[in-house]
């Protein structure tokens, strides 16, 4: 293990505060919080390593709604939806790994640790276990009383550099945020249905923005989802898919995006220097990505008038 894997990174001046947050906000009413946490994602971690890209997608996807509260966790009843009824959240997962930390902190500190802080904590020890930095992060969040699919509105995988960039800065984030955060693909997948109009093969002509070799991969994984109910998935990271690394911007240099966003990063003149400066220095990727982070999980921090700490991540305390 190199020492940028064990570095616990320092950022801003300590202590860090974004709000109501901080860092060691349990150390006096749950003390073993972040090393319940971290256990239960090493238990899944050490059974499936992929975990770590669907946790990152879900710390995201429930951020960029209305704010990181917990409510893409609830679960729709038979009198109401939830976000998980959204379609870019029915194939989101992790689901279980945020349940089985919120049962053992049941057990040691009944209604002190929301869910929003174990996604937070969750999603942070996944990258480090892939191979990132260790970085500290600010915790004290609530869980939302509200989960509503029609506010789910996330950036499609589609977009242009200024048409994704409208969706991070409509919450606080910068390009170079954008651009660092969106690196979380090194570990991530898609589904061949993310991305299938950019091969030739359905678009009748050549892509030039897309190496050969890798697009002819693609077609033949793709061409398994004529079956009925099919479609395989892919890594957008065709090099290092299982660490979490700068790999993936020399990738997108090499024209080796999976994901139209991904490839245009690589290509746009708004994002292509900083795409550059963090292919030639993982070092520099990975404390970037670390400030993004907990940039990303202060956005829409709830107050104690706000919200709760659920007993159970997938339903709220006093069901509606």
């Amino acid at each position: 293990m190199t020492i940028t894997n064990i570095l616990v990174f320092f950022i801003f001046v300590l202590p860090f505060t974004f709000a109501e947050l901080r860092v060691g906000f349990y150390t006096s009413t749950c003390p073993g919080a972040e090393t319940i946490v971290r256990e239960v994602v090493q238990r899944h971690f050490n059974q499936d390593n992929s975990i770590v890209g669907g946790l990152l997608r879900l710390h995201f996807h429930d951020c960029f709604v209305r704010g990181c509260d917990a409510s893409i966790l609830i679960d729709p009843t038979r009198n109401r939806t939830s976000e998980k009824n959204a379609g870019p959240n029915r194939t989101a997962r992790g689901f279980e790994i945020i349940d089985d930390a919120k049962a053992v902190l049941e057990q040691e500190c009944p209604l002190r640790v929301s869910c929003a802080d174990i996604i937070a904590l969750a999603t942070r020890d996944a990258v480090e276990m892939a191979g990132g930095i260790r970085y500290r992060i600010p915790t004290g969040r609530k869980d939302g009383l509200l989960s509503d699919p029609e506010l789910v509105k996330l950036p499609s995988p589609s977009l242009s550099v200024s048409g994704a960039l409208q969706f991070f800065t409509a919450k606080g984030l910068t390009l170079e945020d954008m651009v660092t955060l969106l690196g979380g693909h090194t570990v991530g997948f898609a589904h061949c249905s993310m991305f299938q109009n950019r091969l030739s093969a359905i678009q009748g002509g050549v892509n030039p923005s897309m190496d050969p070799t890798l697009e002819a991969r693609l077609e033949q994984i793709c061409e398994l989802r004529r079956a009925p109910n099919s479609d395989p998935l892919v890594f957008l990271d065709q090099n290092t898919s299982f660490t979490f690394d700068n790999e993936f911007y020399n990738q997108m240099i090499l024209k080796r995006g999976v994901l139209h966003i991904d490839q245009q990063l690589a290509l746009d003149p708004l994002s292509m220097d900083m795409v550059q400066n963090l292919a030639t220095d993982d070092s520099l990727f990975q404390e970037k990505f670390a400030n993004a982070m907990i940039k990303m999980g202060s956005i829409g921090v709830l107050d104690e008038n706000e919200g709760e700490v659920r007993s159970n991540c997938r339903a709220f305390n006093r069901p509606l």
